[in-house]
């Protein structure tokens, strides 16, 4: 193992992640209570540029006046684009005004460092301004050619600091690489294979190394659970925690893909145990099932024990 080693500064349970528009209000009370772990309420794509100024007012509204704590849920917001009118004064007003109950925000089409950087240094000054307690936490979506050509500065540059976890934004990761698509993360039949398999690799390899979490995004088609219960699969066995849900019925979905299931878990525990008997003997491996086990079956292992555990510590 290297001598150069980053750990998660902070450890949250994020299997599904709903989105919910900051245009909508009627929409935010149900989110509330779908069971999801994380919800972000959105100020940038799904809210129309006249709607912008109202949608952020319901935000904060919301933020202060739902029990989201009380539901189990982490509350992230979605800001506008950093070369937009509107991203300033959308971290000003909600660190001002509800910056106490928010856990996260999301920046959407991070191409630099530079970008969470800008974000971080706002947020560190109006916590001082407004002698908040809590640490609000940095989310980037990596969602534009840029963003992934640059996914390892990034990550390695935020751990340091506030950044916990990335988002793969598959719609305008498309767009901006000109894909030959218009499906919002399903499977392309041009394509032999999963077309987006080697970006969201990427993006996990530089989460894993640098200590944050990786979250697959969207499935744009609520009508096939089929289909993105098969896209959460795949983007899990890359090493995503979660996925996205853009409809409250897509919550259930993640969540079982993303928990590990009793025989998984019963396994995993096994392996624990027949490793620590041939520790005592002072054997570094052992059979179980008739296949070795050594030590680094026991970190994959000890993965799906301390997820299981984070999952069942959270209610």
């Amino acid at each position: 193992m290297s001598h150069t080693l980053y750990s998660a500064s902070v450890q949250r349970v994020q299997r599904c992640e709903l989105a919910v528009p900051g245009s909508n209000p009627d929409m935010f009370e149900k989110a509330l209570k779908s069971g999801v772990d994380f919800i972000f309420l959105d100020l940038e794509d799904a809210v129309a540029p006249d709607d912008k100024v109202q949608a952020r007012k319901n935000v904060i509204e919301a933020i202060n006046d739902l029990d989201w704590k009380g539901h189990g849920v982490t509350l992230s917001v979605r800001i506008n684009g950093l070369d937009t009118q509107f991203m300033v004064r959308d971290v000003v007003d909600l660190i001002e005004q509800a910056g106490h109950k928010l856990d996260t925000i999301l920046i959407p089409k991070v191409g630099v460092y530079s970008d969470v950087y800008m974000v971080e240094a706002m947020l560190n000054q109006l916590e001082m301004q407004q002698g908040l307690k809590n640490k609000v936490g940095i989310e980037a979506l990596i969602e534009t050619a840029l963003g992934m050509a640059n996914v390892e500065d990034i990550a390695r540059n935020g751990a340091s600091g506030r950044l916990e976890a990335l988002h793969f934004g598959v719609a305008d990761y498309a767009a901006s690489n000109r894909a030959r698509t218009t499906n919002i993360g399903g499977l392309n039949p041009d394509y032999p294979g999963d077309q987006w398999h080697a970006a969201i690799s990427r993006m996990t390899v530089a989460c894993r190394a640098y200590g944050l979490r990786p979250i697959d995004g969207p499935f744009g088609d609520i009508k096939d659970p089929d289909g993105y219960k098969l896209a959460a699969r795949r983007a899990a066995a890359l090493g995503c925690e979660g996925k996205w849900a853009i409809h409250p019925s897509q919550v259930v979905l993640a969540n079982e893909v993303f928990t590990p299931p009793p025989a998984e878990i019963e396994k995993a525990q096994r392996i624990l145990v027949a490793l620590k008997e041939a520790a005592a003997q002072g054997k570094g491996a052992a059979a179980l099932d008739g296949r070795l086990i050594d030590a680094a079956s026991e970190r994959m292992a000890n993965n799906v024990v301390r997820t299981a555990e984070a999952i069942a510590a959270r209610g």
